[in-house]
């Protein structure tokens, strides 16, 4: 199969799991924005929020506390929604699960360096425009570009 790809089946299976972490992508962009509209309204005690009514609808009674909460466990669960795609697309590229393992830690790995980067910014603030931009990158499809390039630089060996 040298020089020819991969084959039409598998195209197949790479472009549903690209299209479900496109879409996955395009509900978090929608709840964290949404979410974010409703801390700052909390947060401000503004005379209302500017969250998409059904987001308000969800989270009337919420307070900040809880809705910060539920921000932190949205954030690490996209983590783990992105690195699971990460690891059935190497599954599919690959043919074999041996990748899971390393996919995994490299996640979490970068999730506790923004984590870290997150709370040194107190004594460095820049620290947290990088934690950020590394939480959100882990929360996107963004790593799925870094297993296809991985993946057909390990079938260009072959």
């Amino acid at each position: 199969m040298k020089g020819r790809g991969i084959r039409w089946d598998r195209r197949v299976e790479v472009a549903l799991v690209l299209a479900a972490a496109i879409a996955y992508g395009s509900w978090r962009e929608f709840t964290f924005i949404n979410l974010n509209y409703q801390i700052d309204h909390l947060a401000h005690h503004t005379p209302f929020s500017y969250a998409h009514s059904m987001v308000q609808g969800w989270l009337r009674g919420w307070g900040l506390q809880a809705v910060l909460a539920l921000k932190w466990f949205l954030a690490f669960f996209s983590m783990a929604v992105m690195a699971a795609l990460c690891a059935v697309l190497a599954r599919i590229l690959l043919g074999t699960w041996r990748h899971a393992g390393p996919i995994f830690m490299a996640f979490t790995g970068f999730a506790l360096l923004s984590l870290a980067l997150h709370f040194l910014a107190r004594q460095v603030p820049p620290f947290e425009l990088v934690a950020v931009q590394l939480s959100h990158m882990l929360q996107y499809p963004v790593p799925l570009v870094f297993v296809l390039i991985a993946a057909s630089l390990a079938q260009g060996k072959d």
